[in-house]
């Protein structure tokens, strides 16, 4: 198997709440607080629940918390954001995907010294077949943006 750096190299998960959520449903000081918290989550296609894991030392914990919204991962993503920033629950995911509710304030990071982190995704492709062009171009595509420099927005 041949991996593919396809995002950022380092990444965290994070753990944020609306301020108005954490004032109304006190601020969680411990992962399994969040048993006691409304929280937003991610179900893959197979029907199997993303367990939230939070580690710090040698204290590792997953969780199945509650919550009242189930969603599949990707474009869908955007939905948890906008639910947490309703004020209506917890939400765990990528810092990048989090971070302009959080600079709007509509987002306020919790659990903070519990933050994952996260190697960054991986395409894997078998390196025994000859791949098809779509693959191919979106490889190339992917390792010519990687090696590009980063402009400031």
């Amino acid at each position: 198997m041949i991996a593919v750096p396809i995002g950022p190299r380092s990444q965290l998960i994070i753990t944020a709440a609306a301020p108005a959520y954490l004032d109304l449903h006190g601020r969680p000081t411990h992962p399994r607080d969040l048993l006691d918290h409304a929280c937003l989550r991610l179900r893959f296609s197979s029907g199997a629940r993303a367990t939230w894991e939070f580690e710090r030392g040698d204290e590792v914990i997953r969780l199945d918390p509650p919550g009242p919204l189930l969603i599949q991962p990707g474009s869908a993503c955007d939905l948890l954001v906008e639910t947490a920033t309703a004020g209506l629950g917890v939400v765990r995911l990528f810092e990048d995907w989090l971070a302009p509710a959080m600079q709007s304030g509509a987002l306020e990071r919790i659990l903070d010294e519990w933050d994952e982190p996260f190697s960054g995704p991986m395409l894997y492709y078998s390196g025994r077949r000859q791949l098809p062009p779509p693959l191919r171009a979106f490889i190339d595509f992917t390792r010519t943006d990687s090696a590009a420099p980063k402009t400031q927005r």
